[in-house]
This record gives structure tokens, sequence and C-alpha cells, in this order.
């Protein structure tokens, strides 16, 4: 007895994303945690999980494979695009450590937020309220790095104005020899940003569907709204928007490297994570599941041991 044999005339029938394979999607988990590492057939070659037994190690790894970028596109003096996260977050502060006992510049670095909340039509938080990610980064990782910080004119953030300049922007920059970074999380339906699952509902086509840049007051999916209940507002649903600005696949998939993070462990066993990790990394490409696209580009996946299971109940 589970969710797939009980779901028919439940209130879950018509819940999830329709192009989700719920079947494939518990194989995926039913994986021994030794093999989360296996390597896969549409991986890029250049595509690596890398398996963390401790949140301080999992956020000093990727502050620095992170660091490590900027600094060597510095060296290179090379521009960087920078596509930033709001989670995970933990490691901001280790980017910021690096690159001071580095003594490294950042007026190379373009930074780009993924998403912002909005409503229905776009308009997002101001930059100040406690919610908004443009507060977060700020307060994160552009106010801590000093005098070596990414200039304000380079810092651009998923606003009504600011986001649908993203593409142009990106490709100036590309054209000008600009290294694409993109860094992620990945969210409990599987979604990078807020390029949520069922707007694949729209396309007729994988093609059609990688050609999407932006959108603007993106419908979130309720499992969305409550994953950032539980991780951004302390329980209180109440507080999450509704909608959110986010770049889309034609953005986060043209990376010439991803570093991405999964730290969605909750303690005392539970977790929120373990699921989309291995779907992210199991399920192969598909518009319906947008992270499974991920292992397709060049970089790493650093990730918490424990998501990986067994993904079995425990009495807690």
């Amino acid at each position: 007895m589970d969710l797939i044999t009980t779901i028919k005339g439940s209130l879950l029938e018509n819940f999830f994303p329709a192009g989700w394979n719920i079947k494939k999607i518990d194989e995926c988990c039913n994986n021994p945690p030794e093999k989360i590492t296996e390597r896969q057939p549409w991986w890029n070659k250049n595509f690596s999980p890398v398996p963390c037994d401790t949140l301080d190690e999992f956020n000093t790894k990727m502050g620095h494979e992170i660091a490590l970028e900027i600094k060597q596109c510095r060296d290179k003096k090379r521009k960087l695009i920078l596509i930033l996260p709001v989670g995970p977050m933990g490691m901001y502060r280790w980017i910021v450590y690096f690159l001071r006992e580095w003594n490294v510049d950042c007026r190379h670095v373009y930074g780009f937020n993924m998403d912002e909340w909005s409503d229905k039509d776009g308009n997002t938080l101001p930059p100040s309220n406690p919610g908004a990610f443009q507060n977060a980064m700020e307060e994160a990782f552009y106010g801590p790095l000093g005098n070596l910080t990414v200039p304000k004119s380079q810092r651009n953030f998923a606003t009504k104005k600011m986001l649908p300049e993203y593409p142009e922007k990106i490709n100036d920059l590309r054209k000008e020899g600009a290294k694409l970074v993109v860094i992620f999380g990945i969210g409990r339906v599987f979604h990078i940003a807020f390029w949520e699952p069922h707007f694949a509902a729209e396309f007729r086509s994988v093609a059609e569907w990688k050609r999407q840049e932006y959108r603007t007051g993106a419908k979130l999916h309720p499992l969305t709204i409550e994953q950032n209940a539980i991780t951004s507002f302390k329980s209180r649903t109440t507080l999450v928007p509704c909608f959110a600005n986010t770049i889309g696949p034609g953005i986060f998939l043209k990376a010439d490297k991803v570093i991405g993070g999964a730290d969605g462990t909750l303690g005392r066993g539970m977790m929120w994570q373990g699921m989309s990790l291995w779907v992210t990394l199991r399920y192969g490409t598909d518009m319906w599941v947008p992270s499974s696209f991920m292992p397709t580009r060049p970089g790493k996946l650093f990730f918490l041991k424990e998501l990986a299971g067994p993904l079995v109940p425990e009495c807690n």
C-alpha cells in the first residue's frame, strides 16, 4: 500500500505535473546509496556528483569550487558570468573567505540572480524586504566582499525590468569571451531556478522548451510553495508568494560549467531533497523534470551523503 496504489480517487490524483512518470520516479529512489555516483549514459563526460559527509564539508567544497572559477577567470583576464541562486546559501561565506584570502578583485564578474519572488504580473518584493533574494545576495555575497566586490553596475536581479534584459546582456558578454557558470540548487519538484515542471505542457517539443530564456510572474507548483515555507520561511506558508520571476532553460542549459548543490536535510533523519537528487541523476532528460538536464553539462553537483538514502521510512 503506497501512493501509486492508492492515488486513484484521492486528492492527489491530479495534483502532480501531468508529464511525471510516478513509477519511474519511485524506481530512481530505489537504488542503494553507494550507486548514486555511478555514471549514466546521458551525463556529460565532465560532469560528476561529489558526495560530502557533513554540511560544513559541503559548504566549504562548493564555496571553494566557485571561488576558484572566479580566481581562474581573473588570472586569465577573462570575464565571468555567474548565474546565482538563493538556495543553497552556505557556500557564499566560503566564497567570500577564499576570495579575500587570495585578494581576488571581482571587477571581471557579472552576477545574474536566477530568480525572485513576484506577483502574477512580475512585480517583485522591494530589495529591503528580508524575504527578497536581492537582499539575501547583498547580505551574503556582495556586501561581505568589501572593496573586492562585484561592481554594482554588474549585479543583475530578476526584477520585472531587469530580467528581460538578461538574454541580450549575457549574449553580449559571451561574444566578448566571457565564461558562463550556472550555480544551482534542485527544487522539490525538480525545478532549476523557478522553472517549474508543469511549464512543459505549453511546448510541443523539447527543442522549443529549451529556447525559453525567462518568465515573469511564473505560476509556482504547490510543492514549491511548501518547500520554501519549510526551508526559508520557518514553516509560515502564508508568507510565501505564489509567483516568481525566473530564468529558463534557454539560459541555464547554455552553461559552460555548472556547480550544483543539494543539502536538503532537516535533522533527526528527516530530509526533503533525497528524491530530488536521485531523480536528477537517474530519470534521464525530460522537460517535465527540468533538473534532469543538468548532468548533461560539464561541472559538479555537491551533495550530502545522507540524501542518497536509503530512502525508506524510519521511526524518529
